[in-house]
């Protein structure tokens, strides 16, 4: 069955006013519209376009309860769609985040659950059980991101850089940077624990950062260049001095990341298709006025520095790509031509340009650009035929 869904955007601070609208040809709202969500998470479950084909439910997770079997086939006896997708535009950085592993999620829940902490309350890690890797598809013709420690040389010889820009200044005086270097010498968790918690001499380090990215230095060295637009948002946050520590990535349209639990990451700007397991686990590092839990977060976060984390995409035909990180909640596929794309579990679709037919074992439905409709796994293979571009989440193996 295919079951027609929709939503309305979320309005965070930090969202853009125009690019959802302008990508999916809505009316924009007036308020920034941050992320449009595709799916059961009860925080903004998609709203069905004809509940009388879902027996009366007017939205997924209602009618995933009510009526499990039909909605998710095999994953019925779960009772939950495990991903959610999502479109995505930020204007600004997003907050310094890491999520759990699937053991941290369900032992931080129950410890939670167990001390009575109610779901709502602020102070907060684990809102359910679940871990929350995600990928990110830039829909935009660039899409930037912090993700993952850097390696500790390539720190050290940042924060030289750095370090001989401010001895050419007469005030500020350099000290601040040579501190950073004395505790880099001990390694990134310990350095970066030293930044997060406001250690001695960390605002008076982030005051000197914030000075040399509004020299004409950052026009040379990238790193600055990110850390004047964190300050602009954030005046002295630590993140401001993290995120050197970090990989810094510009994506072009049609490149992905992928960030497993305990990659340490904020998307700082553009339009993009998010797609990740259906959960609220967020372990913040900065960035954010929410709470930050400093001894949760270093046990979550993998210090090991990773190169970015690029998904390669799979040519499964022509016009069809298939974006597959290694954990079983999802899968993301592109498609813009006549093919054929099979499912097992229950898939998500959304038209981003143009118009097309999906037509499945039982049943088709026409999409044209911003619909979207949701698809029991009875459909079996999905046959796209026409002029249009979608993207299609459904369940990994």
């Amino acid at each position: 069955m295919f079951v027609g869904i929709t939503n309305t955007p979320r309005p965070y601070a930090w969202g853009s006013t125009t690019a959802i609208a302008e990508l999916l040809g809505r009316e924009p709202s007036g308020e920034p519209e941050a992320e449009l969500w595709l799916g059961a998470h009860p925080g903004s479950p998609s709203v069905i376009l004809d509940p009388t084909q879902t027996g009366g439910a007017a939205d997924l997770a209602a009618w995933i309860a009510a009526d499990p079997q039909t909605a998710l086939g095999p994953f019925a006896a779960s009772g939950r769609l495990p991903f959610l997708l999502k479109i995505l535009a930020a204007a600004s950085p997003l907050s310094l985040q890491a999520h759990p592993t699937p053991s941290r999620a369900a032992a931080g829940f129950a410890r939670e659950n167990a001390l009575g902490v109610p779901l709502d309350a602020p102070h907060r890690n684990y809102k359910d059980a679940h871990p929350k890797p995600e990928l990110i598809f830039a829909l935009s013709p660039t899409f930037d991101a912090l993700c993952g420690f850097r390696p500790l040389k390539e720190v050290r010889e940042l924060v030289d850089a750095l370090l001989d820009a401010a001895h050419a200044l007469e005030d500020p005086q350099p000290q601040p940077l040579e501190d950073l270097l004395d505790s880099l010498s001990t390694g990134l968790r310990e350095t970066f624990e030293w930044l997060i918690t406001r250690g001695p001499g960390v605002p008076t380090l982030v005051a000197l950062v914030t000075v040399l990215a509004n020299t004409e230095l950052a026009g040379t060295v990238p790193e600055l260049s990110v850390a004047r637009a964190l300050a602009a948002e954030y005046p002295g946050d630590p993140g401001i001095v993290v995120s050197l520590l970090l990989n810094q990535v510009t994506l072009a349209a049609g490149e992905a990341l992928y960030l497993p639990a305990g990659n340490i990451h904020a998307y700082l700007g553009g339009l993009g298709v998010e797609l990740m397991a259906a959960s609220d686990n967020v372990l913040r590092g900065g960035l954010t006025p929410k709470h930050i839990d400093v001894p949760e977060l270093l046990g979550v976060l993998d210090f090991t520095p990773v190169p970015v984390p690029y998904l390669a995409a799979e040519s499964l035909a022509p016009g069809v790509l298939v974006f597959r990180p290694r954990v079983p909640d999802f899968v993301l596929y592109r498609v813009d031509a006549d093919a054929t794309v099979a499912i097992t579990g229950p898939a998500i679709v959304i038209c981003t340009s143009g118009a097309l037919t999906i037509t499945g074992s039982a049943s088709s439905i026409a999409l044209t650009r911003g619909s979207a409709a949701y698809v029991t796994p009875d459909e079996g293979a999905l046959h796209f035929s026409g002029g249009g571009t979608v993207f299609l989440a459904t369940t990994g193996s």
